[in-house]
């Protein structure tokens, strides 16, 4: 199949495709940083909406969207021209997310954390966690909680590979009201500025992106 990863310099997900044999493209404004810039395309993806593709897998910026930004559009954190300014900016995501929602694919899967999309738009398909694809509890990358939206089209839920139990928070800590907050994984991530840290938070991870492949289309020679 030729398949479209949009929104994805780390290629995590194109790799997935390619090693069962699938003709798939990334695609971002920036350089990708997953080894095969052959296999990458430098560009607006809704660009490439313009062309047919057997399946499209989208990952659009959720800045703007996700739920953690909400407090942003609160007076209480922001002036008005603040506001207003953020109000603008998420118009402008949830327009682009919903252009891969129209695109003329038969296949599409979009990716984007809890937030303004499951209210503006619909609820998700579905709602998986990095651990339901973990190898065991020892598999670090994987063996984590964080929250992921996917909407489907002409696509089927992705089926856990493994049953392990939740895993437990980091750490938690005590809110001056007393409320007890649990540590997320986007709270662990460390880097040396906020582009490298937005990098490694969007990066897909291995145990979902190997599910994606496996389940939406399979090796190429069978």
């Amino acid at each position: 199949m030729k398949i479209l990863v949009a929104c994805e310099e780390s290629q995590a997900v194109c790799k997935a495709f390619r090693e069962k044999g699938h003709e798939a493209y990334s695609c971002d404004i920036e350089d990708c940083s997953g080894g095969h810039p052959e296999w990458h395309v430098k560009c607006d993806a809704l660009e490439l909406l313009k062309m047919q593709w057997d399946m499209i897998i989208a990952f659009p910026p959720c800045t703007y969207l996700s739920s953690c930004g909400t407090r942003h559009f609160s007076p209480k954190c922001n002036p008005p021209e603040k506001i207003t300014k953020r109000e603008k900016l998420r118009k402008a995501a949830a327009e682009f997310f919903m252009a891969f929602v129209n695109a003329d694919c038969p296949r599409i899967a979009i990716e984007n954390p809890v937030g303004y999309m499951n209210t503006h738009y619909q609820k998700p398909t579905q709602i998986v966690e990095p651990y339901y694809f973990a190898k065991n509890k020892n598999d670090k990358e994987n063996y984590v909680t964080k929250r992921t939206c996917l909407w489907l089209k002409g696509l089927p839920p992705l089926e856990r590979t493994s049953n392990l139990d939740r895993p437990k928070p980091y750490r938690s800590y005590t809110k001056p009201d007393g409320i007890v907050k649990n540590v997320c994984w986007e709270m662990q991530v460390t880097a040396r500025n906020q582009k490298e840290r937005a990098k490694l938070r969007s990066k897909t991870f291995s145990g979902i992106a190997k599910a994606m492949a496996e389940q939406w289309a399979g090796d190429s020679n069978v």
